[in-house]
């Protein structure tokens, strides 16, 4: 069988040989070139018709005006449209008609996602998990200032502000470690008379209870912990524990003091979205 001259000798070629293999001149497919001019002559359509040509300050506009954010404004118009009867309708009912409505409590805890996101996951974080020793906890049902839905609506509108006393100057080393032997055993439900005495004595009784059971809001306006549920805002060690007990919480002056702000939304953010927001907390879990 003769062989199969894979390079024809009358093609035309550029005049190049390599190793005996000669550089042909053949067009390209016909569909090759169809796709290419079909390419380039999109490019132009396209710069005609949209903003594709960068200048110094500006671009191109294109004949059709159209904008990335005209079209983002166009589709949030849309949205807004869609969402008003709701947001009416959540503007006219209080916390707890709107938990009791599936629908609008659906809507409303939706909604309120990207709410929750921007405002309150930096330091809640995203599922209400907060952060040990910086942030409360949300999912559980541990509240310092109250868990229904009315107290967490004044809660995110009117915001928190945590108080308690510095002990370092009032008591001894012996009574600070004495105090904090009371408050571990409270949390592990073998504190005795004798302990809870010295509780009253000094005078921690008049916030946290008789009991160290705590109050959802004392007289200062500031949440008093339980301090038997073993659950704790600033960490439950030893240290941690003398730490607060020694420098209190949001005290001037004290340069180790606990820090326990949060900050009001309620010049930020609408009723309806507090409400909305306030229904997304309650729904993590820990509502009362």
């Amino acid at each position: 069988m003769a062989k199969q001259d894979k390079q024809p000798q009358h093609a035309p070629d550029t005049g190049h040989e390599w190793d005996g293999i000669r550089e042909l001149t053949n067009p390209p497919p016909r569909w090759w070139m169809i796709a290419f001019h079909a390419g380039w002559i999109w490019c132009v359509v396209y710069f005609i018709l949209y903003p594709a040509i960068p200048l110094v300050h500006e671009s191109t506009k294109g004949i059709l005006g159209w904008t990335q954010i005209k079209e983002f404004k166009a589709d949030v118009k849309a949205n807004d449209a869609i969402r008003a009867p709701y947001l009416k309708k959540v503007a006219a009912m209080d916390g707890q008609q709107l938990l009791a409505d599936e629908g609008m409590r659906n809507f409303a805890e939706s909604s309120a996602k990207a709410l929750f996101g921007d405002n309150c996951a930096a330091c809640h974080g995203a599922g209400g998990e907060g952060a040990p020793g910086l942030f409360p906890v949300l999912a559980d049902d541990d509240w310092l200032y109250g868990g229904d839905i009315d107290t967490i609506i004044e809660s995110i509108t009117d915001g928190r502000m945590g108080d308690m006393p510095a002990h370092g100057e009032m008591l001894s080393d012996e009574e600070i470690n004495q105090l904090t032997d009371t408050v571990i055993a409270a949390s592990q439900g073998k504190v005795t008379q004798e302990q809870l005495a010295q509780f009253d004595e000094i005078g921690c009784s008049g916030c946290h209870g008789e009991n160290a059971a705590g109050g959802a809001i004392n007289e200062l306006g500031s949440g008093a912990a339980n301090l038997t549920d073993g659950i704790w805002r600033f960490g439950g060690s030893r240290e941690d524990i003398m730490r607060t007990i020694r420098d209190g919480v949001n005290q001037e002056d004290v340069p180790n003091t606990r820090v326990a702000i949060m900050p009001p939304f309620g010049e930020k953010l609408s009723p309806e979205e507090i409400k909305m927001l306030a229904v997304k907390v309650y729904q993590f879990g820990g509502g009362k």
